[in-house]
């Protein structure tokens, strides 16, 4: 029973990391980098490392892409508007 939660942990972590190397939106890298580290966490306790999964539950399932959604947030750029105006003083005629 123990090899078959192994082997399907692993097989979560092979999957969930490799969608996180396809996925071109960073926000949604976050989202698949939050699941990896939740497929991480699963198999350190299932290989009986309690102190590494709730380390693992906690930075890499929670802090790290939480850091990284903010760090989208701020870094991309919205229109301000002033492009928007038509007396930008450029003459039109």
């Amino acid at each position: 029973m123990n090899e078959w939660l192994i082997g399907a942990a692993i097989a979560f972590v092979v999957l969930a990391a490799t969608a996180a190397v396809l996925t071109r939106d960073p926000a949604r890298q976050a989202v698949v980098l939050s699941a990896l580290g939740l497929g991480l966490a699963v198999l350190f306790a299932v290989l009986q490392a309690p102190d590494v999964a709730l380390s693992q539950l906690a930075v890499g399932t929670a802090l790290t892409p939480l850091l990284i959604l903010l760090t989208v947030r701020k870094v991309t750029r919205r229109p301000t508007g002033a492009g928007d105006r038509t007396g930008d003083g450029e003459d039109e005629g």
